[in-house]
């Protein structure tokens, strides 16, 4: 199955608009599509889990610790921090040579950092 992912409240939408222009298959959703503002990060990994999408984040502070411990009674998608610095476009290929070349259950319970 191919991998599905969703953006959280405190990702950069340029991510997500400019892989969706490139490749408009690719199914991304944006925070405020799946309602996540204002919801800790354990309920938007839930949300995330419930869905089955990798969440896509650059909140590299708090997240993996909330994943760690999301993980030790249920299953996540996966995720996937980016940093803030790194080069947009950069993201952008990568983000849509993982959907392209691999399967959303390469992912599950497991953080990957972006760009590769």
């Amino acid at each position: 199955m191919k991998v599905r992912l969703q953006a959280d409240a405190d990702l950069n939408e340029d991510i997500v608009t400019g892989i969706q222009r490139r490749v408009p298959e690719i199914d991304f959703q944006t925070a405020q599509d799946a309602n996540l503002e204002n919801l800790t990060d354990t309920e938007v990994l839930a949300l995330a889990a419930i869905e089955g999408r990798v969440l896509v984040t650059h909140d590299r502070r708090t997240m993996p610790a909330h994943f760690g411990k999301f993980i030790e009674t249920q299953n996540s998608p996966g995720l996937f921090i980016i940093s803030q610095r790194a080069d947009l476009l950069a993201v952008i290929n990568d983000l849509i040579l993982i959907w392209m070349a691999s399967e959303a259950e390469e992912y599950i319970n497991s953080i990957r950092t972006i760009p590769l």
